[in-house]
């Protein structure tokens, strides 16, 4: 469908929008009437912290990335250590014969420290029986035990991909006093209001799984998309802006603190997420809750951070707390990036209608329904990773 077909305005997909309220789970922290929306000012990710402007490829990589990475270290996530507990890999198991027989399963033990201390992480694969040559991956995190995954995974086999999924809560426990059960115990002590937390745990986790993908001969770790469902979403973002090894970017009704802009101060807030969810981020980001406006930076340029690699940003329209509005917008702020590095960005200005994606080099859908990683999502980024994955596109 041509991008001119799928648009809408903005204000046809609010009315949409169920009425305020309509999410019971949403806490009173949250805002969910457009018009209690203030007015914002987004920052630039074009414009250096000394007011130059960014006019050319060396300019935004050798200079902007890296502001806008330390932007979002000091304020958002927390700084990544360097270096960090050596990772082994071991398959445990192997089943030739999986999802009845369309695929290859392996079982991989990805274990950090040594004997005295260790945490594990333990990764499922599955691969495509018969495939010729090394196959490109979906590579994310799941809320189930690799046993229990959702995942469409016959499908997804079936198409040619290969999937790698690990149980998030491995490295880190998702509970405020989960730090002591996680892999930190085997880095130094964490120091300062920017010291990492859950989000940089689970982002730094999916870096380790491509290691070990980057050892299997059966897959092609230059063709790896990553991908993360709501807190999940969020780390996949932060995943990709920090290590461009991942080829595509996926992000599913990943809200506040993912690809929703903090700003508009729309569904979660900072105030509620860091209130709720107090060992996601690092300490710094709850320095914002009520002063949003204070923020250095906003989602839109961690969206920008993943430029020129194939970003796709997913919302529901049920989904009030996610912010879909605020999730387009952080999209279309990313577009100036994508545009700079010789892309095509996002092919749409306005937000598009519901059930009508607009793929170019950034994807973006509003789906009918609420809060979940359905089949329907599925089949926008099975056709999004055939359209830049797929050798000789």
């Amino acid at each position: 469908m041509k991008p001119a077909r799928a648009l809408v305005g903005i204000a046809v997909i609010a009315a949409l929008l169920p009425a305020a309220g309509a999410l019971s789970q949403a806490p009173p922290e949250g805002n969910e009437d457009e018009s209690k929306v203030p007015r914002y000012t987004l920052p630039d990710p074009l414009v250096l912290a000394d007011g130059k402007k960014v006019s050319d490829r060396k300019t935004w990589s050798d200079k902007r990335r890296p502001e806008l990475l330390r932007l979002f270290e000091t304020h958002v996530y927390g700084r990544t250590p360097a270096g960090g507990p050596r990772a082994r890999f071991e398959v445990t198991k192997t089943d030739p014969s999986a999802v009845g027989g369309r695929a290859i399963r392996k079982d991989v033990a990805i274990t950090f420290g040594d004997a005295a201390a260790t945490r594990r992480m333990n990764l499922v694969v599955y691969l495509p029986n018969g495939a010729k040559e090394p196959v490109p991956a979906f590579l994310g995190l799941n809320f189930q035990r690799n046993d229990e995954i959702k995942w469409p995974i016959a499908t997804i086999v079936e198409r040619g991909y290969g999937v790698a999924s690990s149980f998030y809560q491995d490295l880190f426990p998702d509970r405020a006093d989960g730090a002591g059960d996680s892999v930190l115990t085997l880095f130094p002590a964490r120091r300062g209001p920017d010291a990492w937390n859950a989000l940089g745990v689970w982002a730094w986790a999916l870096s380790r799984a491509l290691d070990y993908l980057e050892t299997d001969p059966a897959v092609d770790a230059r063709r790896v998309a990553v991908l993360g469902h709501s807190r999940l979403g969020k780390a996949a973002l932060w995943a990709g802006a920090q290590d461009q090894r991942f080829a595509i970017v996926i992000s599913n009704e990943s809200g506040c603190g993912g690809a929703a802009l903090s700003k508009r101060i729309y569904g979660e807030t900072v105030a509620a997420i860091t209130k709720r969810f107090p060992h996601w981020f690092c300490a710094n980001f709850s320095r914002y809750a009520d002063r949003e406006a204070d923020l250095p930076v906003d989602q839109h340029e961690l969206l920008a951070l993943i430029a020129p690699r194939p970003l796709y940003v997913a919302s529901a329209v049920e989904d009030r707390w996610a912010d879909p509005k605020g999730e387009f917008l952080g999209a279309l702020g990313a577009d100036p990036v994508y545009r700079l590095l010789g892309t095509d960005g996002l092919p749409a200005r306005e937000m598009p209608a519901v059930d009508q994606p607009v793929q170019g080099t950034i994807g973006y859908h509003v789906r009918a329904g609420g809060h979940d990683l359905s089949e329907y999502d599925w089949r926008q980024y099975l056709a999004f990773a055939d359209r830049h994955l797929r050798r000789g596109r």
